[in-house]
């Protein structure tokens, strides 16, 4: 569900009320997804049933049937409820405290084959710090909790993938972190992105670090130095990679069709181009993980929360395509490429 001030439930509401083409579960506060039924003109259409746990909402299967005009929907959670009183918009530690537990709590049912995939709507950062957990977003909390060393964050829509080397950190770090061995992983985890999503031979471009990839060493030795090699070695392992090639054109060669994935150095370097063609229907990817996991390309927008005006696209897009990542021959999801542990 996401911070439970932020847009997440209002969102999650909406979309269910359109209707899914595959049952899903939420987990989060079935008290504050009632509200914003009630106060989002679905509480007819869209009925929430709370459980503590998958196997009792299994169980209890038979008691949510669908018909024409209303949604039965399980509701997960085992923790204590949110007060009654929360604010829309405001930041309240206890609705980050309760982000990360709902997003926990799906992670172990994931890493117990409990789910096909996760969809995640946005958390608040510094919501979830007051509530003393002090991760930069969920894509380090769902790698920690699965014990996950190689994974990378992918931003997708319908015109550019886009895959990070480094994400969350300064960048006056980000050159550090640029190794040969970074590279490589970021490539191989494009690779199986592509597969994931149905690519058979897929075409992957990298990004250079320096304006004009380095321009012969002019700007920095790092495209030579390290991305260039890393590249040739994921050649060497039957990859089709090319690069590194300027950052100031290569997702308009991707957008044209050029490439299927573009492998970016830096967060903002990726994530600019594919939100500049429109947060409503981008998807954030965590690539490497024992399950799918995609995600909203936005924030908790407490500007708006609470207000009926949230769009639920993203988060409708994000579970389109888990659905379709979940459903990929286990012999393409799960194939890494050779030299990957």
């Amino acid at each position: 569900m996401g911070d439970a001030a932020g847009i997440g439930p209002e969102i999650i509401v909406r979309m269910l009320a359109a209707g899914l083409p595959h049952p899903a579960v939420v987990y989060g506060d079935i008290g504050i997804l009632r509200s914003a039924a009630r106060q989002f003109g679905s509480s007819g259409r869209v009925i929430f049933h709370g459980y503590s746990d998958m196997q009792a909402a299994v169980r209890a299967k038979d008691e949510r049937k669908d018909d024409g005009n209303t949604v039965h929907v399980a509701v997960l959670s085992r923790r204590a409820p949110l007060p009654s009183g929360l604010q829309p918009g405001r930041l309240d530690a206890a609705a980050g405290r309760a982000a990360y537990d709902y997003l926990c709590h799906a992670i172990d049912d994931a890493q117990a084959g409990l789910l096909r995939g996760i969809v995640t709507a946005p958390l608040n950062k510094a919501a979830m710090q007051a509530g003393g957990i002090d991760f930069p977003g969920h894509t380090e909390i769902l790698a920690e909790r699965t014990g996950t060393s190689d994974y990378a964050m992918m931003l997708a829509n319908d015109e550019l993938r886009v895959i990070l080397v480094t994400i969350h950190v300064a960048l006056a770090s980000v050159s550090s972190l640029i190794t040969r061995e970074s590279e490589l992983r970021t490539i191989r985890l494009a690779h199986l992105a592509c597969l994931q999503a149905g690519i058979q031979n897929p075409r992957i471009a990298v990004a250079g670090l320096n304006p004009h990839a380095g321009e012969d060493g002019k700007f920095g030795r790092e495209d030579i130095d390290v991305i260039a090699p890393a590249i040739a070695q994921a050649r060497a392992e039957g990859m089709d990679v090319s690069g590194p090639w300027p950052g100031d054109t290569i997702f308009m060669r991707a957008r044209r069709g050029e490439f299927d994935i573009v492998v970016a150095q830096y967060h903002d370097q990726g994530l600019i181009p594919v939100k500049y063609l429109g947060v409503d229907h981008g998807v954030n990817v965590t690539i490497g993980l024992p399950f799918i996991r995609t995600s909203v390309d936005h924030g908790t927008a407490f500007d708006i929360a609470g207000q009926g005006i949230a769009d639920p696209s993203s988060l409708r897009a994000a579970f389109d395509l888990a659905l379709a990542m979940s459903v990929a021959p286990a012999s393409e999801t799960n194939s890494l490429p050779r030299g990957q542990n």
